[in-house]
């Protein structure tokens, strides 16, 4: 007999339980343990690749630095002000035409705003409210009602900001000297002239057949202008352009930008007006003059008024009519190049 103390006999078979449990220690002493070791990896490839992206964001964030110490905007913001105003006005373009008219009209009566403010500001009077309801009125006209009718309109609206402005220096009595009320007067005309008519231009031209297009097409040229202008400055620009207007704009700028319209131009009047290619690059230069026209116009016109930009409603940009200076002269020229080239196209 075996006694119950006495270690089971060698030659016993062992139990199932007994069998699975030596099976699991044999593999687990086979297999090497490599928990510790993979997440050790992970987490130092992890912090590696958080290591890269601090890198590259400290090394745009420097960069970005640099460029808004050299031209005093912020590229970031400025991109996604960009991006978001371009998206309205393709989608008020291409799908409902009439849909452009509300965001012209916005646009035209905020830089009447911020254009009368900054006006204020130096000392000038300006009459807000009436500026603004004949603007309205100027800008509306040029899509609803007949060309002959929006002239007689233009020249009601500037009588009626003109008129006012006397009777209102009429009712002050405060004696003020005949050259600034003179002044005065002539600064309601312009703000009628260069915001409010400039712009209900791009209406008229909307108006036409396949006046979307062409909307689109000088818009697009005008910022391709700012864009090469912008881009050839940051990274070539030594020789100011005209440094008592603009200090920062260089005539490497202007290389850019020359490069950037003719290039649009041709692109947009061969795919999107049907031109030949030649007429694309007259379209492209005449908006590169316009443009940069506009632009030193604008510089000018602040640099007498002593500020940097008319608001700061558009960070990354500065106010509404900083934005619309290279465009309120182009359609000029773009609206000059559709009675120009529209006939000759069709023929």
């Amino acid at each position: 007999m075996t006694d119950a103390s006495d270690p089971p006999r060698s030659d016993q078979p062992a139990s199932p339980q007994t069998r699975r449990e030596a099976g699991e220690a044999r593999r687990a002493a086979e297999t090497p343990d490599t928990g510790p070791a993979l997440q050790s990896h992970l987490r130092a490839a992890r912090s590696e690749l958080e290591g890269h992206v601090a890198q590259a964001r400290a090394d745009f964030e420097e960069a970005n630095e640099r460029i808004k110490e050299r031209t005093g905007r912020d590229l970031i913001v400025a991109i996604l002000i960009g991006l978001a105003i371009g998206l309205v006005l393709l989608g008020s373009l291409l799908f409902v035409k009439w849909a452009f008219v509300p965001f012209a009209l916005a646009a035209a009566l905020l830089a009447l705003f911020e254009f009368s403010r900054a006006l204020i500001a130096s000392g000038r009077r300006v009459d807000l409210i009436p500026q603004l309801i004949a603007g309205a009125v100027v800008v509306l006209s040029a899509f609803f009602v007949d060309s002959w009718l929006h002239w007689v309109l233009l020249f009601v609206a500037l009588a009626f900001v003109v008129v006012w402005r006397l009777v209102g220096q009429m009712a002050s009595h405060d004696g003020r000297a005949y050259g600034l009320v003179l002044g005065d007067v002539l600064i309601a005309t312009f703000l009628q002239l260069y915001v409010a008519f400039l712009g209900s231009l791009t209406l008229v031209l909307l108006s036409k057949d396949g006046g979307e297009w062409w909307v689109l097409s000088f818009i697009i040229v005008a910022v391709a202008v700012d864009t090469g202008a912008y881009a050839a400055g940051i990274t070539m620009g030594r020789h100011p352009m005209a440094p008592r207007i603009s200090p920062k704009k260089t005539w490497e700028g202007f290389a850019g930008a020359a490069a950037a319209a003719i290039l649009a131009g041709v692109l947009v009047g061969l795919f999107m007006l049907g031109l030949e290619w030649w007429m694309g690059a007259v379209f492209g230069i005449l908006i590169l003059a316009t443009a940069t026209v506009g632009d030193l116009g604008e510089s000018m016109i602040k640099r007498d008024l002593g500020i940097k930009d008319m608001s700061s409603w558009l960070p990354g940009h500065g106010g509404v009519l900083d934005r619309l200076d290279s465009i309120l002269l182009s359609v000029v020229a773009a609206l000059t190049l559709y009675y120009l080239f529209t006939p000759m196209v069709a023929s």
